[in-house]
Formats: C-alpha cells, sequence, structure tokens
C-alpha cells in the first residue's frame, strides 16, 4: 500500500555532503543500489529537513504538523524493469516527532528513530545538532556564503543542484522492502553554506568509512519550498540477510 500524497512547507533544509571513495559504498550499499559517481567520487551526505503544514494533499494546511527530521542519504543507481534510475539511498532517519517514529515503517516509509533536536538560527548563521535515543549523534554550524569551495568535485552551484534536483527518489531500508518516496518541490533553489564545522557518528564511523575514505565537499541551503511526498512503489531486498546487514 502507497502513502496518500502529503502536501508542505521545506522550512528550512540543509544539505550536507561527502566525498566517499566509490569500493566503500560498493561494500557498504545492499543491492540492488550502487553509488552515482561524480569524477569517480561517490557522494553521500546528511539531510537536515525542517518541515511545516504537513499533511496528507487536499486537506487544509491549520492541521498540519511540524518536525525537524534528519536523514542520511547516498546518491545511488539502480535498474528497475530495465531502466537505470538514480536517487538516494536512506539507511537511517531521525525526527523530532513521536509521531513520525511511531509511524515510520508503516504508516510513513522508512523507519524512523526519535531524536532531540537542537537549533540555532540567526542572520544567515545555523547550528544545528540532534541526539537519537541510540545515541546516534550529528552537529553543524555553518553561514550563508556565495563562495564555492574549489576542492569540491562538482564544477559549481548549478551543477550540485542539478544533481540533487535529479535524485529526488529516495528509498529506506524496512524488514522486507525499501519503501519509496519522492520529493516534488514546486521552486527548487538552493544556495550555499560555509561549514565551520561539523561532527558525524556515521561519516566519522571507521568501521564503515575507513579513514581518508570520507572528505567534505559542499554545504546546501534551501528555504520556504512549497512541495509535495509521493510514495512509490516498493523495491524488494535481492538478499534479505544481506541487506538487514547493511541497515544504520
Amino acid at each position: 500500500m502507497r502513502i496518500p500524497k502529503i502536501k508542505g512547507i521545506i522550512d528550512r533544509r540543509i544539505l550536507i555532503n561527502y566525498q566517499v571513495d566509490k569500493d566503500v559504498l560498493d561494500t557498504y550499499l545492499p543491492a540492488p543500489f550502487k553509488p552515482k559517481l561524480v569524477n569517480g567520487k561517490g557522494i553521500a551526505g546528511i539531510c537536515l529537513i525542517r518541515l511545516k503544514e504537513i499533511r496528507p494533499k487536499g486537506l487544509p494546511k491549520q492541521i498540519g504538523i511540524a518536525s525537524e527530521n534528519g536523514a542520511h542519504r547516498i546518491a545511488v543507481e539502480w535498474t528497475e524493469d530495465g531502466e537505470l534510475k538514480e536517487g538516494v539511498y536512506i539507511p537511517r532517519r531521525d525526527t523530532s516527532s513521536k509521531l513520525n517514529a511511531i509511524a515510520g515503517g508503516t504508516v510513513f516509509p522508512g523507519i524512523h528513530h526519535h531524536a532531540e533536536f537542537s537549533v540555532d538560527e540567526l542572520d544567515g548563521n545555523y547550528k544545528v545538532s540532534f541526539l537519537s535515543d541510540d545515541e546516534t549523534f550529528l552537529s553543524i554550524e555553518a553561514s550563508e556564503t556565495n563562495k564555492w569551495n574549489e576542492d569540491s568535485v562538482f564544477e559549481n552551484l548549478n551543477c550540485v543542484s542539478d544533481f540533487f534536483e535529479n535524485g529526488s527518489v529516495g528509498y529506506s531500508p524496512d524488514k522486507l522492502n525499501f519503501d519509496g518516496l519522492e520529493l516534488v518541490a514546486y521552486d527548487w533553489k538552493v544556495s550555499l553554506l560555509d561549514v565551520k564545522k561539523v561532527q558525524s557518528s556515521f561519516f566519522e564511523n571507521e568501521s564503515i568509512f575507513p579513514k581518508g575514505s570520507v572528505k567534505f565537499d559542499n554545504a546546501l541551503l534551501m528555504r520556504d519550498i512549497e512541495h509535495e511526498w509521493i510514495g512509490l512503489k516498493k523495491i524488494k531486498h535481492q538478499n534479505t540477510e544481506c541487506s538487514m546487514q547493511k541497515n544504520y
């Protein structure tokens, strides 16, 4: 059963993006997913998103809910019905909403872990962090900027913007399937962030990402984006035991 179309506002979305060695992602990703490469590097990261007015499409925004959320993401490709597709594999989702945590994997696609979020935003400066009930954590300090990171594997802001707009389909693991969800933004627009500090228990876990295999690439900001979430057909695990071992 697919979820109904969900409508709302992306109040704030921060995308923290890393370059990752292809061989590491080849080992980590469950089938059928393979890393989507940019200049020979895989792309992974974390989405920190504050949603508001979230409700089934067609219902008034006054009944909508708000939440802070974090999603660990890896850009991937896979073949479905003979067609090459692209999007992101999402091994983990965290949320401030107890409702999302309870309904995740049933009403909402993907298992959601409950976490406490701390957010401080002022004059283009952002401090966002979360700590989940199982001690998974992330923190970032960043400021709005127009300066491009010359060490990025992307050529410029337009290239990285197109990369993520084209990869707006995400799949998350549950016990037997990968649950699919597509983000449809009515007006896609991103800007740059200058990251002063970032810490991630996931990307700093050397049992998954050996030392030297991960490098920060860029960070993006989205604000005030009206959007829809559309549920997609599930993809079955091709190897259940192997796939579950690789879930984070």
